[in-house]
C-alpha cells in the first residue's frame, strides 16, 4: 500500500497499460443523500421540543462569567440555582450567526481542511487514558505512545485532523498540554487539538499555534487553524471547565465542537427522540453561548448519543439504537444548518470481531447520516477507555473504504464494456480480455490489511490474523516516519516557551 508523498496522496503507481487511477483521499466529499429516520414534521417536533426545554426548563450553567453573558444578552438567569433559561429568539438569533462551512488551516495548504456541506473528515480516537498493542497489552498510556499515534495520524492521508488521541499518564497535568503540543506541532502538520482544561492551558496552547504556524496574535484571530471538543453534562449542565474553554475558543476565534454525550437510559431519557431532544437542547445552549461571545465564530453541532446495557449501566456502542440516534441528530443539523461532527465506537476491550462490527455499525450510521467530523473513527476500545494501535490500523482499511465509496463511478462507452462482452460471449472469462489488461492495475481498492490469498497461500505465509498484519503494518510506518519540515528556529521557540512557562509553574486545569 503506497502512502504518498510530500502532495499527501495516496496514489496507486500504474505499470505500462494502466489506466493512471490515482485517488486522493485528503479532500473527501460524501455523495449519498442522507438517511432519514424522522419525517420533517417529527424533526420539527423534536427541536421545538429541544427549545422548550430551554426555555421552560433551562440549563444549569456554574460558570458565572458563562451566566453574566447569557444574562446581558436577554437569557433570565437564577443565580440561586444557576440555572439559566433561553428565550427561542435568542438561540434562533445565534444559529443566525453562525457560519454554515468553516475553513480551518492546517500547517501547509494541503492539510486545510473544509467543513459543512458534504465535506467529511476523519478522525482517530481521542482522550483515552490507555493504550494498548498486541505486544505489551492494555497500559496507562505515556508520551511516547501518544507520539507514536501522531507518527501514524501523520502518516495515513485517511485522517485529516489530529485527534487528542490519548492522555500520557507519566506527565504531570500542569505541564501535560505542553508535551501534547509539542508532539502535535513538531511531528505533524495537521490541524491540532488543544485540551480545554483551563484558561491557563488554553492561552498557553494558542501560543504554541501561533508560534509553530507564524502567526501574529491579529493573524491567529482571523485564522481558524486549531480545535477543540466541548461536552455538556447530561442532563442539562455546562460546567466550569468546559464553559472557559466555550469562551476562550470564541474569543480567539478558533474551531469549536459542542457536544453532548447523551446515554438513553441513564442521562438522557430512553427513549430515541427523547433523548436527541436533550442533546439538541444541550447543544443549542452551547452554540447560543459561542455565539454571544462572538457572533460569527467558528461552531460546530456535535452528537454522541447511543445507549446502556440496561442490565450493568455500561455503555454501549454500535447499537442498532446508536446508530439510529446517529441518523436523527444528522437531521437536526441540517434543519439549524451548521457542521455536524459524529463518533464512532465500540465496547469491546480487545481488537476483536465485536470491536469491528460494532465500529462498522457505528461508521455507517454517522457516515449515512451525512457527517462532517467522524471522531473517534480509528483506534478506540474499551468505550474509549483504551487506544489500540492494530485497531487504529484496522479502522483505517475501513475508513479507506468509504473513501473509495465516495469516488464517482463512470458509466461511459468504455465502461459499459459491450465489446469487451461480446468478445468473451457466452462460457467465457474476462481475465485476459484487452479492456481488463488496460485496467486491472487499478480498478479495485487495493487493501491496507486485508489478506486475499486462499488458505494454503495464507498458511504458507504464517497464518497472520488482521490483528497481527496491523501490527507489523503500524509498526513499519513508525520505522519509516520522517517528521514534517518544521524549521529548526521555531522548534527552538517552542522549546523554549515550554521550558519558561515550566519554571513559571506550569498552568493548572480549572476546578
Amino acid at each position: 500500500m503506497d502512502i504518498a508523498g510530500p502532495d499527501h496522496k495516496r496514489r496507486r503507481r500504474p505499470r505500462p497499460g494502466a489506466s493512471g487511477r490515482m485517488t486522493d483521499y485528503t479532500r473527501l466529499a460524501n455523495p449519498f443523500d442522507p438517511i432519514r429516520v424522522f419525517s420533517d414534521d417529527q424533526v420539527e417536533a423534536i427541536h421545538q421540543n429541544a427549545l422548550r426545554i430551554l426555555q421552560d426548563i433551562g440549563m444549569r450553567v456554574l460558570h458565572m462569567g458563562g451566566r453574566a453573558r447569557l444574562k446581558a444578552a436577554g437569557a433570565s438567569v437564577d443565580e440561586e440555582t444557576m440555572i439559566v433559561r433561553f428565550d427561542k429568539g435568542l438561540v434562533e438569533s445565534a444559529l443566525a450567526s453562525a457560519p454554515r462551512t468553516i475553513e480551518l488551516a492546517g500547517g501547509t495548504a494541503a492539510r486545510n481542511v473544509t467543513l459543512g456541506g458534504r465535506n467529511v473528515a476523519f478522525l482517530s480516537v481521542a482522550g483515552a487514558p490507555h493504550a494498548s498493542d498486541i505486544d505489551n497489552g492494555k497500559r496507562p498510556g505515556t508520551l511516547a505512545d501518544l507520539e507514536n499515534f501522531v507518527r501514524l495520524t501523520q502518516s495515513f492521508p485517511i485522517l485529516h485532523m489530529l485527534a487528542a488521541v490519548m492522555e500520557p499518564q507519566d506527565v504531570p497535568v500542569h505541564l501535560r498540554h505542553y508535551a501534547t503540543m509539542r508532539a502535535a506541532l513538531t511531528l505533524s502538520d495537521k490541524v491540532p487539538w488543544v485540551f480545554c482544561r483551563g484558561a491557563g492551558q488554553v492561552r498557553d496552547s494558542f501560543e504554541m499555534v501561533r508560534i509553530a504556524r507564524g502567526l501574529s496574535p491579529d493573524e491567529f484571530s482571523r485564522t481558524p487553524c486549531c480545535y477543540t471538543v466541548i461536552n455538556t453534562n447530561s442532563p442539562l449542565q455546562l460546567d466550569v471547565p468546559m464553559t472557559q474553554g466555550l469562551i476562550d475558543f470564541a474569543e480567539a476565534g478558533q474551531v469549536l465542537i459542542a457536544t453532548p454525550f447523551c446515554l438513553a437510559g441513564a442521562m438522557a431519557p430512553i427513549t430515541i427522540a427523547g433523548a436527541l431532544s436533550l442533546q439538541h437542547a444541550e447543544a443549542l445552549a452551547a452554540i447560543t453561548l459561542y455565539q454571544i461571545v462572538r457572533p460569527g465564530a467558528p461552531i460546530l453541532y456535535g452528537s454522541f448519543a447511543s445507549n446502556v446495557d440496561m442490565r450493568s449501566g455500561s455503555p454501549a456502542f454500535g447499537t442498532p439504537e446508536h446508530v439510529k440516534t446517529s441518523f436523527g441528530a444528522g437531521q437536526l443539523a441540517r434543519r439549524i444548518g451548521l457542521p455536524w461532527r459524529s463518533s464512532a465506537g465500540t465496547a469491546s476491550n480487545a481488537p476483536d470481531v465485536q470491536a469491528d462490527y460494532e465500529t462498522q455499525m457505528s461508521v455507517w450510521g454517522a457516515v449515512m447520516a451525512g457527517c462532517n467530523v467522524l471522531l473517534h473513527g480509528a483506534g478506540w476500545l474499551e468505550g474509549g477507555l483504551t487506544a489500540s494501535f492494530e485497531k487504529l490500523i484496522t479502522d483505517l482499511e475501513l475508513l479507506q473504504s468509504f473513501a473509495e465509496m465516495f469516488q464517482p463511478v463512470s458509466a461511459d462507452e468504455d465502461d459499459l464494456a459491450f465489446d469487451a462482452i461480446r468478445d468473451v460471449g457466452p462460457g467465457g472469462h474476462f481475465f485476459a480480455t484487452q479492456h481488463t489488461m488496460q485496467r486491472y492495475q487499478t480498478a479495485f481498492y487495493e487493501p491496507l490489511v486485508s489478506d486475499w490469498s486462499n488458505f494454503g497461500r495464507w498458511t504458507e505465509t504464517g497464518a497472520k490474523t488482521a490483528t497481527e498484519r496491523a501490527n507489523r503494518i503500524w509498526k513499519q510506518k513508525l520505522a519509516d516516519f520522517e517528521a514534517p519540515g518544521l524549521d529548526i528556529a521555531v522548534i527552538d521557540a517552542l522549546d523554549d516557551f515550554i521550558a519558561r512557562r515550566t519554571r513559571e509553574g506550569g498552568a493548572p486545569i480549572d476546578a
